[in-house]
């Protein structure tokens, strides 16, 4: 909670001055400043609902009291209400307009309700009454974070460090605006401040391996999610982002152990239904991601990824009038991702429905003219319909923009080698196979095409190492002993 450690300090003064935590029997009912002492006293042991009932009671002898209403809103803050605690900092603000911590804290439960142009006002104000005031530059700046402003967060939480510069959560919030830019290595070089000020502040582990994750270096991303737990073992984000990272290097049952406690930490937790189901697609396991991706959608409704991933999940299981309605609404919700255009395309052409499988490609490559896949299951799609120029120049062009992609070669090739072209065809073969030594497939076709212009010799050990990697077609009875025969 932002605005619970800014009044610390302010309470331990007053209480230093009362001489300490006064007890309930010594309070008198009657005297509105006992009674918002003992309510301070109260909210700093974190007794909330006890807190607001003397806070409440001193407004009732003195309803202008603009401290009474002032701690009783940072009580109700820290129960997470906060309407109420907003309508506690009005009436603070109406008493006293030059109450710079209102503001400030009115600005933390504006941000925590989503409402960042409301939050960035209140924080302005309090900085207008404080020009001093480091926490509400820093918290300006997570705001402006995120509303995608990274330059004005950056610019606020400059000032925030140079107002403060032992402050770690000026360096945090700095790193998480660079990060959100795309600058890995400047984020992670505030994250190491943040962390060399505070060794034990768990964000700072959490989000440096965040940018870790980003760069590809998963098992230093893993290391601070480590450490993040270890500080915060109720931390179910960092919990997440380790599943994630996981994930990333193929560790699917690690990541979805991670994503189940992320769950049972957070019921709520709609990332963490999200990736686990992402982890079961990736295991073959359809049910249990459709399972996961039901719990994400009912949680949010408009999580268009989840609509898509669900889709894959029912194509993967061949039921493509399911895939196809997902694919419907994820383009609904998200109408300028190629993704789901690219994906519902699939499940037409897996349906045979080639000209609305093309026309869904088409868009894809509109919306992201630099889409691989997207080229490639046109490609597919001109195939199938006995296109063979058009797909070659389909497939051509994913390998222009993957180069790395084998299964571009191995289709184009199958293309060159239906046009009668052979020399063409095993020369994608060769690639393929270059990039796979494992494919099966393309051994097996380079056999057939050198078999067409006469080889049997390599046509015979193509077929022969086809069948030892899995996939025998051409190694049966009439071409072994066409091989082995004399």
């Amino acid at each position: 909670m932002k605005l619970f450690f800014r009044i610390i300090f302010k309470i331990f003064l007053i209480l230093t001055i009362l001489g300490g935590y006064a007890s309930a029997g010594e309070i008198k009912e009657t005297d509105p400043v006992a009674l918002t002492n003992q309510g301070i006293a109260l909210l700093i042991k974190g007794q909330y609902d006890r807190s607001i009932n003397y806070f409440t009671k001193a407004i009732e002898l003195n309803p202008r009291d603009a401290e009474a209403y002032y701690y009783r809103g940072s009580a109700y803050a820290e129960k997470g209400q906060y309407d109420k605690a907003i309508s506690d900092l009005n009436k603070t603000i109406e008493l006293n307009p030059r109450h710079a911590d209102a503001y400030y804290d009115r600005g933390n439960d504006y941000d925590e309700k989503g409402q960042y142009d409301k939050a960035i006002s209140d924080y302005t104000k309090a900085i207008e009454l404080n020009p001093r005031f480091a926490e509400a530059y820093n918290n300006r700046g997570t705001a402006y974070t995120e509303k995608g402003q990274y330059d004005k967060a950056i610019s606020d939480c400059n000032k925030a460090i140079e107002l403060n510069p032992t402050d770690a959560f000026g360096y945090n919030t700095r790193a998480g605006a660079y990060y959100m830019k795309g600058q890995y290595d400047k984020a992670i070089s505030d994250f190491n401040m943040a962390i060399e000020i505070n060794p034990s502040l768990a964000e700072a582990y959490n989000n440096r391996g965040n940018a870790y994750e980003k760069k590809g270096q998963y098992d230093k991303a893993i290391s601070d999610f480590n450490k993040a737990i270890e500080l915060n073992p109720r931390f179910a984000e960092a919990y997440n982002n380790r599943g994630l990272a996981y994930e990333k290097k193929g560790q699917y049952d690690k990541a979805i152990s991670d994503y189940s406690k992320a769950i049972e930490l957070n019921p709520k937790d709609v990332k963490a239904y999200y990736n686990r189901g992402n982890a079961y697609k990736e295991k073959g396991q359809y049910d249990k991601a459709i399972s996961d991706f039901n719990m994400a959608i009912e949680i949010n409704p408009s999580l268009a990824e989840a609509y898509g991933n669900r889709g894959i999940a029912y194509l993967n299981k061949g039921q493509y009038d399911k895939a196809i309605s997902d694919f419907n609404k994820a383009i609904e919700l998200n109408p300028t991702d190629a993704f789901g255009y690219n994906t519902r395309g699939l499940a037409y052409e897996k349906k045979g429905q080639y000209d609305k499988a093309i026309s869904n490609f088409n868009k894809a490559i509109e919306l992201n003219p630099r889409y691989p896949d997207a080229y490639y299951n046109r490609g597919v799609a001109y195939f199938d319909k006995g296109q063979y120029d058009k797909a070659i120049s389909d497939y051509s062009k994913a390998i222009e923009l993957n180069p790395k992609d084998f299964r571009a070669y191995h289709n184009r090739g199958l293309a060159y080698d239906d046009k009668g072209q052979y020399d063409k065809a095993i020369a994608d073969y060769n690639k393929a196979i270059e990039i796979n030594p494992r494919d099966s497939y393309a051994y097996n076709n380079r056999g057939i095409a050198y078999d067409a212009k006469g080889d049997k010799k390599k046509a015979c050990f193509d077929w022969k190492r086809a069948c030892e990697l899995g996939y025998c077609r051409n190694w049966g009875v009439i071409n072994k002993i066409r091989c082995l025969g004399k």
